[in-house]
């Protein structure tokens, strides 16, 4: 009986180790084959916006003047982030940035008050403005249904409660408020709003040097050094400058100012167009600011 016994713990001990030798020499099992395949890249946000079919023919055709990617990625913006577009008119930027702040940011347009208005003029640009915008907005909500519209007082401005914003943009609109007399307080308000490191990005139509404010009124261009100061007076820091926007053709010194220039192309009567068509849109400053943190 006990030769039997030994017999069987010698069998069932050798099994064991056969078993585990088995194991420890077989093959790593293939991976799968999703495994082998490379990973998808990743979405360009920038592309899906620029090439959605929410923006018309003639917008993207403007593109290559206007430089979007290009002059966003110089502010610094991040999909994740809470972005003021101040006076953001037809909403041209507006088409760029709602796509790519839809799914983890926020966009809030910023539009002036018509019951504030410097002028009945102006009163009437602000009303049919805002609801062009709006209707812009509201007719196709799977683009900009994140999109939040906010009115401001043009002399009293005010963006939202103070340290809220990661970034405050505004496109070739400075001259307006200096137009306006309320240049200084957009700029403070645009610093009030903003978090401790938060960005200031301006694009802004280019004056030569020594420009007056007088004549910047009647141009609609501004000097570099002038819009600077705006900003400096209320705060902020130069934290960068680019010629994304430059355009060598424009002389800054036409008749009719830059209104001359694509897209509005305002000429006289039998005055040729195509000129001002050569030359293309304005010769622009693109600046950024910081908050100190």
């Amino acid at each position: 009986m006990r030769i039997l016994v030994l017999s069987s713990v010698i069998a069932l001990t050798l099994a064991a180790c056969t078993s585990e030798k088995q194991v420890v020499d077989a093959p790593a099992a293939a991976p799968p084959e999703s495994a082998m395949v490379e990973a998808a890249p990743a979405v360009d946000a920038w592309e899906v916006a620029l090439n959605g079919a929410h923006r018309s023919p003639e917008n993207r055709a403007r593109d290559v003047h206007r430089h979007p990617r290009e002059t966003l990625e110089f502010f610094g913006i991040k999909g994740n982030q809470t972005v003021v577009e101040i006076t953001p008119g037809g909403g041209w930027f507006t088409e760029v940035l709602a796509p790519v702040l839809k799914a983890q940011g926020s966009l809030i347009a910023a539009v002036p008050d018509p019951s504030t208005a410097p002028s009945d003029g102006a009163k009437n640009y602000f009303t049919r403005g805002n609801e062009a915008l709006r209707a812009k907005l509201s007719a196709d909500t799977a683009t900009y249904g994140g999109v939040k519209v906010v009115e401001f007082k043009v002399r009293e401005p005010n963006f939202g409660p103070s340290g809220s914003a990661d970034l405050v943009v505004t496109f070739r609109n400075v001259h307006n408020w200096t137009g306006w007399g309320s240049d200084a307080q957009m700029f403070k308000a645009f610093f009030d709003v903003l978090k401790p490191g938060g960005v200031l990005g301006v694009e802004e139509h280019r004056a030569k040097p020594g420009t007056t404010i007088e004549q910047s009124k009647k141009s609609g261009y501004l000097a570099t050094d002038y819009v600077i100061k705006l900003a400096t007076d209320a705060g902020f820091k130069v934290d960068g400058q680019a010629e994304i926007n430059a355009n060598p053709k424009d002389t800054a010194d036409h008749p009719n100012g830059v209104w001359n220039l694509p897209p509005s192309l305002s000429v006289k009567e039998g005055e040729d167009k195509a000129k001002y068509q050569a030359i293309g849109e304005s010769d622009r400053m693109t600046l950024r600011f910081v908050k100190p943190a």
